[in-house]
């Protein structure tokens, strides 16, 4: 089936997991391990600057893809899918996301090769990216920025230290691995 699929150009299917996430410059905090008795000192900032990374996993290959913007929003939501569409090129995905606003929007034109697949509401648990979202920011705990931009920069730091191999770890739910390989053998026969 995969020869015959290579013969007729068809175009190769991939599995996606879409979300967005706010990253802001107040202080991540979190627990950390002392001597009985002793309590942590840590400057924690305040400040209300933030913006929103919007990105997609493959949880099979452990690719992922990310931009950012100031808002979450359907102009931005239409511009990450376009930008996302002209990455893929050729290739059609299935792309998992929640039932956000701005994925729902009526004015929103989907690019013939991404095909949404809408989770169940109220179940941020089912979406693999929120796994990746989570160590992101863990990545950045106690650290504080004097700016936007420069919180921008470790957000890249930390994105381009990412391995697919470690994307693969947070990512793959063995749910999806299971659906993915039974596709994959139903293909092939």
């Amino acid at each position: 089936m995969i020869e015959l699929q290579a013969i007729l150009n068809l175009p190769s299917i991939r599995y996606l997991a879409q979300d967005e996430s706010r990253i802001g410059r107040k202080t991540e905090t979190a627990r950390v391990i002392t001597a009985k008795g002793v309590k942590p000192i840590a400057k924690v900032d305040w400040p209300r600057e933030a913006f929103w990374l919007y990105g997609v996993v493959e949880p099979l290959s452990g690719w992922h893809w990310s931009q950012t913007y100031t808002h979450l929003n359907q102009v931005n939501f239409q511009q990450f899918l376009d930008d996302l569409s002209e990455s893929l090129g050729d290739t059609v995905a299935v792309m998992q996301l929640d039932r956000a606003p701005a994925h729902r929007a009526k004015a929103i034109q989907w690019p013939e090769n991404l095909i949404p697949l809408f989770q169940p509401p109220h179940s941020p648990e089912l979406n693999p990216i929120e796994r990746f979202w989570q160590h992101l920011k863990a990545t950045w705990k106690g650290e504080n920025f004097p700016s936007l931009d420069a919180l921008k920069q470790r957000v890249d730091q930390a994105l381009a230290q990412l391995s697919p191999e470690h994307v693969q770890s947070l990512t793959s739910f063995d749910f999806i691995l299971d659906a993915l390989l039974q596709t994959a053998f139903q293909r092939a026969a």
